[in-house]
């Protein structure tokens, strides 16, 4: 099944507003089995619009339009559609209805031009939208109209807002979907989420042993992130499960312990899990970081039973006065050294009475870096009930991706004690 998405709006192209809907729409096909062929954007033009859609429907069985169903000036996708397929537009009254009862439960006027909303092409399923104004519409386009093929090409359209069509979405093209994929068999995919391999390290040591499984039917994807790697396997077919059970099993085998997760398990909600599981407590000194860790942890529901506190001594003066990092430490080690950084973990731990104390000191950039310590070099010290120990690491990044990286690997030290 070919599956393309076109997303509609100006503001898309102007860089003002994040596409949001590219990835979430591909992660739901993704997740029943049918990855999304082709994506674009495009702004609210009429020939845009009407090319994009043209394109689509020569070689796909799904399109997915998203924005341009709304009531203003720029909302042209209902029309330019409808003129495009040459069907006539018809007012619904049970939209109209929808709409009146919309604003009026807000106790607010209806603008006369959103009745322009219940403007429905002939033909056309209607989706409703609780949360807004706009329904969405799908169209069954007749099998050799744009491409040769025995079935139609399905042609949804979705407003623009995500509080409006992720529902929209989720309670009605999801279940449609799911009965036009039945015949395909029942769809596997496990997504093992690693840390502290590179992509293409990862792929040394696991594609080989898994080559056997992709002759028989599996199919592995990789997808990089900063500080992290996720293992994708996917299989359809009545023995899709096994298949996908015995590849996760030799995964595991070859890189076991990097893997901190599954689906889309963040490493800090596994970090948190095992503190609390464990009956353990933390406390976080953060410089290079500033309080990204911190952050990250009390994200997590929970965290306030096994987090203690964040403390982001960025100074020297803060170093001593909070962490008690000794003067003489940083006079004669610097600020960014092993010395600096196991002393901050350890007064974090005292101080806070905690069974840990994670610390992180380092050269963030653009300048500060020296031969010796180049920009990027990053100190992480773990405190527990038995030693110290401390990790260097060279992240050669801009500044915000240096802290991400940092605060990854530090989470990971953390959980690999947690787990050993």
């Amino acid at each position: 099944m070919i599956i393309e998405l076109i997303n509609t709006g100006s503001e898309l192209m102007l860089g003002s507003v994040l596409n949001t809907h590219q990835q979430w729409i591909c992660q739901q096909f993704g997740g029943l089995g049918c990855p999304v062929d082709r994506q674009v954007a495009i702004p609210d033009s009429g020939e845009a619009i009407q090319q994009a859609v043209r394109e689509a429907l020569t070689r796909a069985d799904v399109v997915v339009v998203t924005g341009g169903l709304g009531p203003t000036s720029d909302d042209l996708t209902r029309e330019l559609i409808a003129s495009m397929l040459k069907l006539d537009l018809r007012e619904d009254p049970s939209i109209v209805a929808h709409i009146e009862s919309f604003f009026s439960a807000r106790k607010r006027p209806m603008p006369p031009n959103t009745r322009v909303q219940a403007q429905v092409p002939g033909g056309a399923t209607v989706l409703p939208n609780p949360f807004g104004t706009a329904p969405g519409l799908i169209l069954e386009v007749e099998p050799g109209r744009f491409r040769d093929s025995e079935s139609p090409s399905l042609l949804i359209m979705l407003p623009g807002p995500p509080r409006e069509l992720r529902p929209m979405f989720l309670n009605s093209v999801v279940p449609m979907l799911r009965e036009k994929l039945s015949d395909l068999g029942p769809f596997q995919c496990k997504i093992l989420r690693t840390t502290g391999i590179g992509e293409s390290l990862m792929e040394q040591r696991i594609a080989p042993l898994l080559a056997p499984l992709i002759i028989r039917g599996l199919q592995l994807g990789y997808c990089a992130r900063l500080g992290a790697v996720d293992v994708r396997l996917m299989s359809r077919g009545a023995d899709g499960e096994a298949l996908i059970t015995e590849a996760e099993s030799i995964v595991r085998s070859a890189i076991g312990k990097s893997i901190f997760g599954c689906g889309s398990e963040e490493l800090e909600s596994v970090v948190i899990r095992l503190l609390t599981e464990l009956g353990r407590t933390v406390a976080v000194a953060e410089s290079c970081t500033g309080g990204l860790i911190s952050h990250r942890l009390t994200n997590i529901p929970g965290a306030s039973a096994v987090f203690a506190a964040g403390l982001v001594t960025y100074s020297n003066e803060a170093k001593q006065m909070f962490l008690g990092v000794r003067a003489e430490t940083l006079s004669n080690h610097g600020a960014v050294s092993e010395e600096t950084v196991r002393e901050m973990a350890d007064g974090a731990r005292a101080r806070n009475k905690t069974t840990y104390g994670l610390a992180v000191t380092g050269i963030a950039g653009p300048a500060g870096g020296t031969a010796a310590k180049p920009i990027g070099t990053a100190f992480i010290g773990l405190a527990g009930p038995n030693s110290t120990n401390v990790l260097r690491q060279l992240n050669p990044y801009e500044r915000e991706s240096f802290k991400q990286a940092t605060a990854q690997q530090a989470l990971e030290m953390l959980r690999r004690d947690l787990i050993e």
